[in-house]
């Protein structure tokens, strides 16, 4: 069976993570993540774009290096980044077929979707000088937990997925930072919480925490402003630039203004003329978009999972908000319509269904990575059509 295929036999979501599966799997697998240096992102936002950034400048300097990603928008492929592309399919079906060679059937049909991809992952990152890790949702009792690090970096924590990880910033914060390695990077956070708890399950693992801005020099700044005046980067994803090159400094990787590979797919991303798309999915991720587009109005072709925060999300997003275009989704997890109506309603929003994108307006795309999928393939009709 090719891999895709055995991929789409396994369920893409739990209502609970079985937090000893992996683990047990992988340690009868012994099958290490045999990378020179490995680096381990957690969080809740910013996680793709920061791994991006440092494997990125990590391939510019010449090494070789695999950054593992998720979820994908359209294609599986942008899971794997190798040596500066999406991995191909021959590449893929081969680490398939040696990991099945190593797996017994039953732990091969015991493993879940974002499990066993990990696996794939370790399979192709196994001859690399580094990996480039992003955590799946979870922290502690994520899959990528289980691997060795050098390094771990955290980027900014807040409210997600509550029904697996906790109802508070605590919790959540709590579950994350306990998959600390020796060494870990702290971005600056929105809940001085978080770094309290940083600093105590540092001390209780003998770890070391450094801070973005004591890792960062004067002229690094500079070169990180050029890179991002050069590209038109929010001011998010600076912040994200700023963190990727603290980390490569700790390394003891030199960059320069060309090192970064700044075109990391739906972080606001500009797709069309006046059409931006960004799969954020949460408050954090919505304030920063408020930010971006502060003092001017937009068209948010929207749609949401039931598990998120939408009536927080589009109270943060309204000033920004011309009107809201509700698109139709392929996720058994999409909210009830009637129920987001409800909420535009409440909020006193203006919404319809998205049919189409007219001329002269200005177009948001965010909600998820399901919004995107969605959007991307019924944009591309409208442009064949026209």
């Amino acid at each position: 069976m090719d891999y895709l295929s055995f991929l789409e036999s396994k369920p893409l979501y739990y209502n609970k993570i079985d937090t000893k599966r992996f683990p047990t799997i992988y340690k009868k697998l012994k099958l290490d993540l045999k990378a020179t240096t490995s680096i381990h992102i957690v969080g809740t936002n910013a996680k793709g774009s920061t791994g991006r950034f440092i494997a990125s400048a990590l391939h510019s300097a010449g090494y070789s290096v695999a950054h593992y990603s998720s979820p994908h928008i359209l294609k599986f492929n942008e899971r794997i980044w190798l040596n500066g592309a999406d991995i191909d399919d021959i590449r893929l079906q081969v680490a398939h077929e040696k990991l099945l060679g190593l797996l017994d059937a039953q732990s091969a049909d015991r493993l879940s979707y974002f499990e066993y991809t990990t696996l794939l992952f370790v399979v192709v990152a196994t001859e690399c000088d580094y990996a480039v890790v992003e955590a799946g949702l979870g922290g502690e009792h994520d899959a990528t937990a289980s691997l060795e690090y050098q390094l771990s970096i955290f980027t900014p924590i807040d409210l997600d997925h509550q029904a697996l990880l906790g109802d508070t910033i605590e919790q959540i914060a709590t579950t994350k930072l306990r998959s600390m390695a020796e060494v870990a990077i702290v971005s600056p956070q929105p809940h001085a919480i978080t770094e309290t708890i940083a600093l105590q399950i540092a001390k209780e693992g003998d770890s070391k925490i450094l801070k973005v801005e004591n890792l960062l020099q004067k002229d690094d700044i500079i070169t990180l402003l050029k890179v991002a005046t050069k590209h038109e980067l929010p001011e998010y994803m600076y912040d994200n630039l700023q963190l990727a090159a603290a980390a490569l400094n700790y390394l003891n990787i030199e960059f320069n203004s060309n090192s970064f590979d700044t075109r990391l797919f739906g972080r606001l991303s500009k797709i069309g003329t006046d059409i931006y798309l960004d799969v954020g999915h949460n408050a954090l991720a919505a304030q920063a978009i408020a930010d971006e587009f502060k003092g001017k109005k937009i068209n948010l072709i929207y749609n949401t999972l039931e598990d998120k925060e939408y009536e927080v999300i589009l109270k943060i997003l309204k000033p920004i908000i011309k009107e809201v275009l509700i698109i139709d989704i392929d996720d058994r997890r999409a909210v009830d319509t009637l129920a987001l109506h409800g909420v535009l309603e409440h909020l006193n929003i203006t919404y319809r269904e998205f049919t189409n994108i007219a001329p002269d307006e200005k177009y948001l795309i965010f909600g998820s990575f399901s919004v995107a999928e969605a959007f991307l393939n019924r944009y591309r009709s409208f442009v064949d059509q026209n």
